[in-house]
C-alpha cells in the first residue's frame, strides 16, 4: 500500500490500494458515464470497456469481454 492510498482513503473497511489483485473494488468517488469511465478511491480511473488506468501511470488494457444486447 502507498502513502497516498492511506491518507486518502477514509472508507471501513479501507479500499484496496491500487497494487492489490482486488483494488477495482474500491469505492467510485467520481462516476462520469456520459463519458465512459469512474475515478476510484485509490486512484484508479477505470473505462467501461474494463480498462484501467493506475496512478502510476501504468495501463491496464481491457480484461474482460464486452457483451452486446
Amino acid at each position: 500500500m502507498n502513502a497516498q492510498h492511506d491518507i486518502s482513503c477514509t472508507h471501513e473497511p479501507e479500499c484496496p490500494a491500487p497494487d492489490d489483485l482486488d483494488r477495482e473494488a474500491a469505492r467510485i468517488v467520481a462516476n462520469h458515464p456520459e463519458q465512459g469511465w469512474s475515478l476510484l478511491c485509490n486512484g484508479i480511473v477505470i473505462f467501461e470497456d474494463t480498462g484501467e488506468l493506475l496512478p502510476d501511470g501504468r495501463v491496464i488494457a481491457p480484461h474482460r469481454p464486452i457483451t452486446t444486447a
